[in-house]
């Protein structure tokens, strides 16, 4: 997108950033004064008649300082309260002319600005990232044409198929209203006890239940527009669409231990790792891609395209990638952008259009309304971060926050007095016309027949999942389900999924001491999908996280050529050790201990690294922190090498029932279960670009597999 400014031509990102920046201040070396601009002498006591005595309200810097804290807070969000923002471009790879006449999709030099939110639904401002939630993924495009919001979510459906339910499926997720308790969790009777009552939900909670509900970060998931659309070209022809982002560093997840742990040594796990990424140059990048159906094969399939409760499979509808977003930029002010900032479904370009997807026609309401009480008004199009990049003119006026100036007599259309400005424009200049669906139907209140399928989907996400995915769901299906007081709602979680997975409902049931199924449910579905399976995602090590445990007699190349490989990959590494400060290698090269044992935790990290060193080696055995270190990571199939002596300390911990490199043989690689060790080799490169090939698998599921079995628990 460009815009002639004079005889200036400026991108679309550089004008959304001027229009930032008009709105910035920068109090560097700046004199301290009143919201009105007076230059205060002191600000650290009240006027008071005498040293001792009262305070005087005529002190008009305490009144205006109170004052403006009294009123900092607004209200948050019904859902979506604990979110986390970034700024960034998006490019589209090809004209998109055959399918839409959306200006952004045309042109692939043009650069449109955008402003991302992640987000998690159930809990509050203050609740932790790493809770299993849905995640939201809203991403406003600043486009020529005006803003494009597209409002969607990590998970590619939802619980409800109509918005009148809404605040149903919300009341129940949230805390119990009589107690607010607990925060941030479906772990509680009224969440279930909706569940059962409501068999619409059964897919979308397969997905909760699933490793997609705790992501590794906000880089490595995928988002979903969710509800359909349309694409229409300047033909007038249009296509049901669904829109997709899928991360380029591929989606990850972490596991349910893993993540109840984080939301108390790190609450905010997820928005720390964007931010770093970010002002470490690892800007996230997501590709955008599109499912469309012409509208002759809407009746088509098996499921109802207009059903919010079930995905399109990509076997049957191939997503079409078509762009790329890249997050480059961190906030200036968190509440001025991330907490101000106001999505809205209606908010769409000429090109895009709505379908009668019966969530998506109650969303078009919802979002709009709810701006008008949190953020003040009808005015919030204004604040900064929601403005467009192109001017605005119509005949609104006034309300709260109002921060144009209109010049004129004139606030009507039609009018004479000012020549009939701001005027309408035609279809063919750009300006927006609701694509012509033929409609013939009756007023009713009711759903229809295709749309009572309620299962099927939700089986073939279960046929889909791996081995270790599926441990997963009937874990966070023993956690959830179990935390519920109601026998009756348990047993009632088992039989409805029984309908969905009968293997799944009797080991739960087994979990839970509810009865199992006599007999398998109704649902025979044998299709999968490969591509709702985190085991067929990309894999890369870049910007993954490792901790390099070291002590005083580090070995100095075992350290630093390890980390230097590491580093050119894009892998960011940490030295852990005792105390944070200088440490003295071997050799006596000075390396620094960034983080303690006691400000650090395997949790944090992807990987963790054990290099040799006896005096090194000697120093870390001496603690159970770095067994407890070493066996969190151990017991999460994170992936852990070591080099000469570290490989000692690894059989002191519970990577030694791994296969372990030798203690005699030379440049001996072992790489068992995701564990690699090494000793006596001079080749650091070779050993650092397999110890890379392990961390970018991001898990070793079949270590976890090997130990249930050794214990008895294999499923």
């Amino acid at each position: 997108m460009q815009q002639n400014q004079g005889n200036t031509t400026v991108s679309g990102d550089d004008m959304k950033t001027r229009q930032m920046e008009r709105h910035t201040a920068d109090h560097r070396e700046q004199p301290l004064t009143t919201n009105l601009g007076v230059r205060l002498s002191h600000t650290d006591d009240s006027l008071k008649a005498g040293v001792r005595g009262p305070t005087l309200m005529e002190d008009f810097h305490f009144r205006e300082k109170i004052t403006h804290f009294d009123h900092e807070r607004i209200p948050e969000r019904v859902v979506h309260a604990r979110g986390f923002g970034a700024h960034g471009f998006f490019q589209v790879y090809e004209s998109m002319a055959e399918y839409t006449k959306a200006k952004f999709l045309q042109d692939p030099r043009v650069k449109t600005p955008v402003f991302v939110r992640f987000s998690t639904v159930a809990g509050s401002k203050g609740s932790a990232d790493t809770v299993r939630d849905v995640r939201g993924f809203a991403t406003k495009f600043y486009t020529e044409d005006g803003n494009y919001d597209l409002v969607g979510n990590n998970i590619p459906v939802f619980f409800i198929q109509d918005a009148i339910k809404f605040p149903d499926v919300i009341h129940a997720v949230k805390p119990e209203p009589h107690n607010e308790v607990p925060q941030a969790t479906t772990a509680h009777d009224t969440f279930w006890d909706f569940v059962v009552n409501t068999p619409e939900t059964a897919h979308m909670v397969m997905w909760i239940m699933s490793d997609r509900a705790i992501p590794r970060s906000f880089r490595m998931m995928e988002g979903f527009g969710v509800n359909t659309f349309r694409f229409v070209n300047a033909q007038g022809n249009a296509r049901f669409v669904k829109f997709h982002w899928k991360p380029l560093l591929g989606v990850h997840s972490l596991m349910r231990d893993e993540a109840q742990k984080l939301s108390g040594k790190d609450p905010d796990f997820h928005r720390r790792d964007l931010w770093d990424a970010i002002e470490q140059g690892n800007y996230p990048e997501y590709e955008f891609g599109v499912q469309m159906i012409d509208e002759s094969q809407e009746t088509a399939f098996d499921f109802d395209i207009l059903d919010p409760t079930k995905l399109w499979p990509e076997e049957l509808v191939p997503v079409k990638i078509i762009g790329k977003m890249t997050l480059t930029r961190n906030t200036d002010n968190f509440f001025a952008e991330t907490e101000q900032v106001a999505f809205c479904p209606a908010n769409i370009v000429p090109g895009i259009d709505f379908s009668n997807d019966p969530l998506l026609q109650g969303r078009l309401f919802s979002y709009q309304d709810t701006q008008l009480t949190r953020l003040g008004g009808p005015n919030f199009h204004e604040i900064p971060i929601n403005r467009p990049v192109i001017p605005i003119h119509n005949n609104q006026r006034d309300g709260l926050h109002r921060m144009t100036v209109d010049k004129g007599q004139v606030s009507y259309f039609p009018n004479s007095l000012r020549q009939g400005y701001p005027a309408p424009v035609p279809e063919a200049e750009g300006g927006y016309v609701h694509y012509a669906e033929k409609i013939d139907a009756r007023v009713i209140r009711a759903r229809s027949d295709s749309f009572q399928d309620f299962f099927s989907q939700a089986a073939l996400f279960w046929n889909s999942m791996s081995a270790p995915e599926k441990e997963h769901i009937i874990d966070a299906f023993h956690f959830e389900v179990g935390s519920v007081k109601d026998k009756a709602i348990k047993q009632r979680v088992v039989d409805m999924f029984n309908q969905v997975a009968p293997e799944l409902a009797s080991q739960l049931a087994l979990k839970i001491g509810a009865i199992p199924p006599a007999e398998p449910g109704r649902t025979a579905v044998a299709a999968n999908s490969a591509a709702l399976s985190q085991a067929n995602t990309r894999q890369s090590p870049v910007s993954r996280k490792v901790a390099v445990l070291a002590e005083n007699g580090v070995s100095y190349p075992a350290v630093s050529q390890v980390v230097s490989v590491l580093k050119t990959a894009g892998i960011q590494t940490e030295i852990i050790s005792s105390h944070m400060g200088m440490i003295t290698s071997a050799e006596g090269q000075i390396f620094e201990a960034v983080k303690d044992f006691a400000t650090a935790g395997a949790l944090l990290y992807d990987a963790v690294y054990v290099p040799g060193g006896s005096g090194s080696i000697e120093s870390l055995s001496q603690t159970s922190d770095t067994r407890d270190f070493i066996n969190e990571a151990f017991k999460h199939a994170k992936t852990i090498a070591a080099a000469d002596e570290g490989v000692d300390l690894l059989r002191a911990s519970d990577a030694r029932t791994v296969q372990l490199a030798p203690p005699n043989a030379a440049n001996q690689l072992s790489t068992a279960l995701g564990v690699a060790t090494i000793r006596k080799t001079s080749d650091w490169a070779g050993f650092s670009q397999e110890f890379m090939k392990l961390i970018a698998m991001h898990r070793h599921w079949e270590r976890t597999s090997q130990a249930k079995r050794s214990n008895g628990q294999f499923m």
